[in-house]
Formats: C-alpha cells, structure tokens, sequence
C-alpha cells in the first residue's frame, strides 16, 4: 500500500513540476516526493520537520486549517508566512472520498511573479488525488475489517485470554498498535459496525452487558424503566479505537464522535431499531446521507449519548480505556450538563458509580426517597448534598425559602431515618441519589 502512495505521490510531482508531500487528516506523513533543489527556501522548518518527524505541530495544523483546506474540493493556495516558519508558499490538494477528506497533497508554489501550474495540471493533479483518496478510504476501512479481533479484546476475560486478544490486535494493527489512541463508545448502537470512521484504527459493535443503559434525566429514581428495558434487550454499544496525535489533541476524536451521535439517534428513532441501516442497505460511511436530517434535540431525546476514555499508548491499556468509555457514556445519559458526548476525565463521581455493579444500588435507607410520589424531596436532598450542605446556596439553586429548604430536609430525614448532620449518612445518601440515575 505505501508503494502505491508513493507512485501516486510522484505523479503528482512530476505533473505540477514540484515535490510533494502527502499526509493523512491527521498530518501525519504517508509519501513524499524527491527533492533535488538547490533553493534553500524550498526546505523551510514546516517542510523539513514534517519529513524529519514524520508528523506536523498541532500550531502547524491549525494555521493551514484556518485556510477551509478541509473543506476544500479543490487546490488551495497559501501564502507564504515566515514568521510560522512557511518561507515559501503551499499549494494544497485535499485527498477526498465519497464528500470525505481523508489528506492532503502538499506542493511548494512558485515564488512570486513567476508562473505556477495551471489550470489544466492542476485538474489532472486532483484526479491523482482522487485515486489517492479511494486507497485512504480502504485503509480507513481496515479498521472496520479488524472488529473480531478488537471486539475479543473487549469481551475477553482477564488472564490470558486477554493477553491472547490484545496479541493478536497487536499484529494486526502493525506498528500502529503502538502510537497513541482514545477508547470511544457509542450506545445505544442498533445497527452494523459503520465501513469506516474517520480517524479509526478498529471499529466493532459490542453487545451490552452488565451496567446497561441509564434511563434519562428526570431525577434520581424517577425513570420510566428504559435504562432496565435495554439492559435486558442486550441493546449493543458502538466501540472505536481512534488515533490520536497527542494527549492534548483531543478535538479530531470528539469530532468524529459527534458525527456518529445522528446515525445512531435515527437507527433507535421510529421504524424500529437498526431501521437507518437496513433502508441504507446496511454498513454505510458514518455520518453519510441521512444523519444530517438528525438534530441535536433529536439525539439527546432518543438518549443516544457518547463516552471518550483517557488517551492511552499501544493497547496493553485498552480493557480499561474502553470501561472508562462505558462509564462516560452511561454518565452522559445521567447527567445532561455531560452530555451528550463525555469525556471519562470531566465526570466526577460517576468515575466510580458507573462502574459498580450491575444490579442498580438498592439501600433500604433511600428505597422510599427513590420514589415517584417524592420526587421534589428527592431532587432537593440532592441539590443541598450538591451545595456541599449549604442551605443559602441551595435554596437559591432551588428557587425556594431558606425555610422551605429546611422543612423538606426534616422530612428527608424522616423517611430515610438518616441524620443530614453526620458525614456518613450524607455520603450514603448522595450515592444513592447519584446512582440512581443510572439505573
């Protein structure tokens, strides 16, 4: 497959006359050209630290987007900006597939006052792209292809045979196996694994198991029983492995995240679960036709939600990313201020509650709070233990007197026979109103 870039790379260099570079959307360096010059600007500290590294600066990256070159469908030419280490000025080519830009082409412009490739070079240069762009999308769609092994690494048992799993993930990923990656899940997840995620290094469909889904955000023990129903379905989850650039970069994983949120909202939507995929004929590019018909409101009541885990390097990690991812998911179904993509590192306490258990926590202490008839109660014994106990911040949060506030505490205390004044009763109380919500 290198082979191929780099025929294709040199192509394009021999019809515009310029060495070029070629890099993924990540710009990471696939192929480049030779370069013979004896133009001491041509080698500029971009270029030269884009082959020396083979990579560019998240700052690099960004002053180049800033040009719409991801949105480009054609050549996009850039000045040239000393001061950003750009001596001499660029001619991009955005590698395209199917709407979806998978690289660049890079080539140095001519200086200025001296003519550069015309309009006909530069539109047989694009049609190189374009076959460029199909092998991307084929090596995207690889990932897609790797789903039994990184699905056995994700329902494996600890031991050996999930030393056996990642092992044989290990070879199939290849030295990639090795860089940096983010554990994302998506769920519910209704239909097939989507043929390629941008930016993925594996994607499988993962069927749920304990935990199950947290059913909305009414309030602690206030649910309509949809988190239990899809648990006991065994409704599926949506794992990605996603390459990343650095543990700072985190902005091309989300993204690729929140284009999947409209695919599975209108897969769970009316005609039935996995009824996106079955009248688009199956796997289909994520965030293809049809997803863009889904609003944000829409995934947010269809309690499609998304969990991102802390990046990780090679994969010996990776049970535990995709646990964290789980967690942020069922976290963001709990908590709308998280959702509806959360990221493992911003959900607080749920680190721990959304990887308890199975069973939904049931103390006889808050069995009758977690009721419907006491809803209010229930809601304003979480927002004081939330105002760390402060009764002035939390009947301002409340909307309530101070005395109000105080009045529904003491039946508080009367119903779960605890004591709001000792430490370990409101710890007890605070985690079963949080846990609540995930049930």
């Amino acid at each position: 497959m290198k082979g191929d870039y780099q025929d294709l790379v040199d192509e394009i260099s021999a019809l515009l006359g310029a060495p070029a570079t070629l890099e993924n959307r990540d710009f990471r360096l696939i192929a480049f050209g030779a370069h013979d010059s004896d133009d001491d600007l041509a080698m500029d500290p971009v270029r030269t630290r884009s082959i020396l590294t083979r990579q560019s600066t998240a700052d690099v990256r960004s002053w180049f987007e800033a040009f719409g070159i991801a949105r480009a469908t054609g050549p996009v030419r850039i000045p040239a900006a000393p001061d950003a280490g750009v001596f001499r000025g660029r001619i991009c080519l955005p590698v395209r597939y199917r709407g979806i830009v998978q690289g660049y082409v890079w080539l140095l412009d001519q200086e200025p006052g001296k003519p550069g490739p015309g309009p006909a070079a530069l539109d047989a240069a694009m049609e190189v792209a374009q076959r460029i762009g199909v092998l991307l999308a084929e090596e995207a769609k690889a990932g897609a292809d790797l789903s039994r092994e990184f699905l056995a690494v994700l329902t494996a048992g600890r031991g050996w045979q999930q030393d056996m799993a990642l092992a044989a993930l290990r070879a199939a990923l290849g030295p990639g196996g090795d860089g940096l990656h983010a554990a994302v899940c998506v769920t519910p997840w209704t239909e097939e694994a989507p043929a390629s995620v941008p930016g993925a290094a594996a994607v499988c469909v993962v069927p749920r198991r304990g935990g199950g889904e947290p059913g909305g955000a009414a309030g602690p023990g206030v649910g309509t029983g949809t988190g239990a129903g899809r648990e006991a379905a065994g409704e599926p989850a949506l794992a990605v492995l996603l390459r990343l650039r650095s543990t700072d970069a985190l902005a091309p994983a989300l993204a690729a995240v929140t284009r999947l949120l409209p695919r599975a909202a209108e897969a769970t939507g009316p005609g039935g679960k996995g009824a996106a995929g079955k009248a688009s004929g199956g796997k289909a590019a994520a965030g293809g036709a049809g997803a863009g018909a889904v609003t944000t409101a829409t995934v947010t009541a269809r309690g499609v939600t998304a969990g991102v885990a802390d990046p990780v390097r090679g994969l010996a990690d990776l049970p535990a990313a995709w646990e964290q991812a789980v967690a942020a998911a069922r976290a963001a179904a709990a908590q709308p201020r998280f959702g509806p993509v959360a990221q493992w590192s911003t959900i607080g306490p749920y680190r721990m509650l959304a990887t308890l258990a199975a069973d939904p926590l049931d103390d006889p202490a808050a069995r009758t709070l977690l009721t419907p008839t006491n809803r209010e109660l229930a809601r304003t014994a979480e927002v004081f233990l939330d105002c760390a106990g402060q009764a002035g911040r939390a009947a301002a949060a409340l909307g309530i007197h101070r005395q109000t506030l105080y009045y529904r505490l003491a039946r508080v205390e009367q119903l779960t026979g605890l004591d709001l004044d000792e430490g370990e009763d409101r710890l007890l109380l605070h985690m079963a109103l949080k846990a609540a919500r995930l049930t």
